[in-house]
């Protein structure tokens, strides 16, 4: 993809950013969303602009409970009508994964299962990648560009200049519902089993992993910024 494209769209963020992306590449345009405490403010923007953008939610078979309901709640109350439920290949769980516990043991190629591989798969025939990652959240986040290109594609980050301040207030204005977990002390939510309570607004990831390293579940990178076993060698 040609990286003059980023002239088109130089200075732009939030909506002002997401609507020409939607209008330019109709059609060939996803935003991935975990449908998670702050997933709201880019659901809603992508509503105002068209509620029939692809939306692809990556169902690893590991969510909370809330985090369906939520997701059910959300694509009613602002009309949603191109959300994408993707789960894991089948064969692949029963290689790799056959009781459900891979991720005790191995928590990267767990999410490359459970999540980048079925993510690959879903976003064929897609140019444009958007989601709603902030810079405030840290870590490998700290340095997002609104518009930056990967595999090909272009990716967008709406809100990567938001900070958490912003997103409350945004959320309130427009009376968005929030994710019930965040009234029990989770500040961003991922799959059950490696999210626990914790995190605030200047490490609101600190729940994520913890007692760990891991810091992303490798979807937004090249197999987490390192080797990950190819299936074709867990399958032999």
């Amino acid at each position: 993809m040609d990286k003059r494209i980023f002239e088109n769209y130089a200075g732009l963020e939030g909506r002002q950013l997401l609507e020409p992306i939607l209008r330019d590449f109709r059609g060939r345009a996803a935003v991935v969303s975990s449908f998670g405490a702050e997933s709201s403010v880019l659901l809603h923007m992508v509503a105002e602009v068209d509620p029939a953008t692809p939306v692809i939610f990556l169902d690893t078979g590991k969510h909370f409970w809330e985090t369906l309901s939520y997701r059910s709640k959300l694509i009613d109350r602002l009309g949603l009508t191109g959300v994408r439920s993707i789960s894991p290949d089948a064969a692949d769980l029963a290689a790799t994964d056959p009781d459900g516990m891979l991720h005790k043991s191995n928590t990267d190629l767990c999410c490359n299962v459970r999540k980048t591989i079925p993510l690959q798969n879903a976003l064929q025939g897609f140019d444009v990648i958007i989601s709603g990652r902030k810079r405030y959240h840290g870590a490998a986040r700290a340095t997002l560009d609104f518009l930056s290109i990967a595999e090909g594609r272009l990716k967008v980050e709406p809100l990567a200049g938001f900070s958490a301040l912003d997103l409350g207030a945004y959320m309130k204005s427009h009376d968005l519902p929030q994710h019930p977990l965040t009234e029990i002390g989770y500040f961003s939510i991922g799959c059950e089993p490696c999210t626990t309570p914790g995190g605030n607004s200047t490490d609101p990831r600190a729940g994520r992993w913890a007692g760990t390293n891991k810091t992303e579940c490798g979807i937004h990178w090249t197999h987490n910024g390192r080797e990950i076993p190819a299936l074709s060698t867990v399958h032999n």
